[in-house]
């Protein structure tokens, strides 16, 4: 049996296990992202955003992806965010112009996780 080059590329499913280039949450296993531009004279809030994030991190790029967990509905409202935020283990959630923080809500105790996670039945 011929053993593979110390420097092959991963192929396969090994592909999955591979980091995939400087932003893996973005790169698919085949080296490719689905990219989304800003631009400022169109989306100026988001695109101040993205340069206030790139000046502390030293990277433009957020990842876009639904609002929800594994098998529940994604959130489409202020009072599902807040909930979906309550009982999973995020710990800020950004409302327009609000910023709230986990261990601020004085209304933590009465959000169960586990009863709030087994509704959703898991894909």
């Amino acid at each position: 049996m011929q053993q593979p080059l110390a420097n092959s590329a991963p192929a396969g499913l090994d592909k999955l296990k591979s980091i995939g280039g400087p932003i893996p949450a973005v790169t698919h296993v085949d080296g490719s992202a689905r990219v989304q531009t800003v631009d400022p004279q169109r989306h100026g809030r988001f695109y101040k955003l993205l340069r206030a994030f790139e000046a502390q991190t030293r990277c433009p790029v957020l990842v876009n992806t639904g609002f929800n967990v594994r098998g529940e509905p994604i959130v489409c409202t202020p009072e599902q965010a807040y909930r979906c935020f309550m009982c999973t283990d995020m710990d800020v959630l950004v409302l327009e112009d609000f910023v709230l923080l986990k261990h601020q809500q004085p209304n933590a105790p009465q959000f169960r996780a586990d009863e709030y996670l087994s509704q959703f039945v898991l894909d």
